[in-house]
């Protein structure tokens, strides 16, 4: 193809440089960034580099000043408004992630709330099942009184006279006499 070839269309774009950069990895530094301006340092920092810029722009002489205050620190403007630009969406990014988070977390708190409730009910069935099967069962109160019984009714038998004929090991009768 000829360079003043003007019928074909280029069939290259121009393209910005791919920047390789995961989700993942620019999620974590924007709710870093994020941490980081709503410390005390951050905001202290920011207050001392305001007050060194607008004391060096009004008491130091004009042609030391890169921002006077003749033109109502326009710089100083500008770089707060640069500022507060990025930090906006970043803050939104990393509220977004932290709200993703949370609802993951509801969710796994609301399944694990689910099995423990699916535990309980099981629990509670097996429970009324072992109550109900117990009735049935003879209890240790019920098994003393029947005890109690056999021995009352053991001790008026050996009070008693002996009318039975006492019987060997080999089965003979023998004739107590």
């Amino acid at each position: 193809m000829a360079a003043d070839d003007f019928d074909v269309p280029r069939s290259s774009k121009r393209r910005l440089p791919n920047i390789a950069m995961s989700p993942e990895t620019f999620g974590r530094g924007a709710e870093g960034f994020a941490r980081f301006m709503g410390t005390p340092a951050f905001l202290v920092g920011m207050t001392v580099f305001c007050a060194v810029w607008l004391v060096w722009n009004t008491l130091l002489p004009e042609s030391w000043q890169f921002d006077p205050r003749s033109l109502n620190f326009t710089l100083l403007t500008l770089i707060l408004s640069l500022q507060a630009s990025y930090a906006a969406p970043l803050i939104l990014l990393a509220e977004n992630r932290s709200t993703d988070r949370d609802r993951v977390e509801f969710e796994h708190d609301r399944q694990r709330a689910e099995r423990n409730l699916a535990d309980t009910e099981y629990l509670a069935r097996e429970v009324a099942a072992l109550r109900i099967a117990m009735r049935e069962v003879a209890t240790r109160d019920f098994i003393r009184s029947e005890l109690r019984e056999l021995l009352k009714e053991l001790d008026e038998d050996a009070k008693g006279p002996v009318s039975n004929p006492v019987r060997s090991d080999r089965g003979d009768d023998e004739q107590v006499g």
